[in-house]
């Protein structure tokens, strides 16, 4: 039986409003979302700004969770309607969480606690919508903090290994790269995936540290490969780097001092980014990308295709690789939608001097679609999962002077 409800309430991208028009018009904001909850309680709720640009509603007397709903329902629906600031519109989106009051809360921390998880569920699904707190969730939190304690002992202990997916050009058939991809090391459950705990990283500023191991140990690990090579060796190494890492003050000085001790050749290394870093509109991030460009570090936008670029975004930036994401690569089929998207975005990379790399390419068939469209290289289970160094080592580099480069398509999916 629920007697009550518990609303937690906050403001999407608020911190974005603040930013570019300044405190006084986000307190209007404030101001117009108090106004909004207030047509919506009755004589026995009451709301309050919780802090910054959240805001906690109880609602009192509840007969059932459908009538908790609606009026959520409700809320998010004058946030359709747009905030006026000096004779300005402004759209403004909230997500909300929701916990329907039970003998089994006893403390109001508890209920604020839930309440907030089901709103950041509501975020991760958008925004401007709301979740209401079930069980599972508690769970998620729960698996989602014990991630990070062994996120962070993890970072202490260095307990992190490299695994390694090639890159195949399509034109030669030969190992073009490498893709850096970072496994955790478990005490008891052994190597884990980058899904489990990549977005509790992101979540929680762990990223940063996590970028620069990576980063580091992927260049040592590939100056090591040219240094037995005797030079004799022109495979290039992408790394991923999230955006917190490139807004870090002290980025290009820790990529310098990696460059300088690795030594690597000019051209080698590719920092993979996510599409999102094309929205940045800071000089600071322009200014960055000068540098690296200036150092010969190449950039590439991976899972693009699946963000907000746009050809004035693509031009902004000196690119070299565009990364086809995968989900469009695993369903095409002759001539359907994701097929047609696949050849916009081949063409695109051609007219405008970018390289492009599908990945999750799976089948003979996907690679042939992708040949005939003009691809120039492709990574993917056809060709190889992501290996451990000695099984790279074994697999690929076996023909010249112990570690060769030679194998060509066939050779290499014998991997897979």
């Amino acid at each position: 039986l629920h007697t009550y409800a518990v609303l937690f309430l906050d403001l999407d991208r608020f911190k974005v409003i603040n930013d570019s028009l300044g405190h006084l018009p986000g307190d209007d904001i404030l101001r117009g979302v108090a106004q909004i909850l207030r047509r919506h309680l009755r004589p026995t709720d009451f709301a309050a700004r919780f802090g910054g640009d959240e805001f906690v509603v109880v609602l009192e007397d509840v007969c059932s969770a459908e009538k908790v709903l609606l009026i959520a329902e409700r809320i998010l629906r004058d946030f359709e309607s747009p905030f006026l600031l000096h004779d300005t519109e402004m759209f403004v989106t909230a997500s909300i969480g929701i916990v329907l009051g039970t003998a089994k809360y006893q403390q109001a921390e508890d209920l604020v606690r839930d309440a907030d998880i089901a709103m950041y569920r509501a975020k991760a699904a958008g925004g401007g919508t709301y979740r209401l707190f079930d069980s599972e969730m508690h769970h998620e939190a729960v698996k989602r903090l014990s991630i990070e304690t062994e996120l962070r002992q993890a970072l202490e202990r260095d307990s992190f290994v490299l695994h390694y997916q090639p890159i195949v050009d399509l034109r030669t058939q030969r190992l073009w790269g490498v893709e850096a991809l970072v496994r955790m090391v478990h005490p008891t459950r052994g190597l884990i995936a980058p899904g489990e705990f990549i977005p509790v990283a992101e979540e929680t500023g762990l990223i940063v540290a996590l970028d620069h191991w990576v980063l580091r140990a992927a260049c040592q690990q590939l100056a090591g490969w040219r240094e037995r090579l005797a030079g004799d060796s022109d495979v290039k190494l992408s790394v991923n780097i999230s955006v917190p890492t490139l807004r870090k003050p002290g980025f290009l000085r820790q990529l310098d001092s990696i460059m300088a001790q690795t030594q690597l050749a000019p051209g080698t290394l590719t920092l993979e980014l996510t599409e999102g870093v094309l929205l940045e509109s800071s000089p600071k991030i322009q200014e960055l990308f000068e540098h690296l460009k200036a150092r010969d570090i190449e950039l590439s936008i991976d899972d693009f295709g699946t963000g907000f670029s746009s050809l004035r975004y693509l031009q902004r930036f000196p690119l070299d690789t565009l990364k086809i994401d995968r989900s469009f690569v695993s369903q095409m089929a002759a001539g359907n939608r994701d097929f047609q998207l696949v050849s916009t975005i081949l063409a695109l990379s051609a007219q405008l001097g970018f390289a492009a790399v599908a990945e999750g390419v799976e089948t003979l068939e996907q690679l042939t679609w992708l040949r005939q469209l003009g691809c120039e290289f492709a990574q993917g289970y056809f060709f190889s999962r992501p290996l451990s160094v000695e099984q790279l080592e074994a697999q690929f580099f076996s023909t010249r002077q112990g570690m060769g480069m030679g194998h060509q398509v066939g050779s290499l999916r014998k991997a897979a």
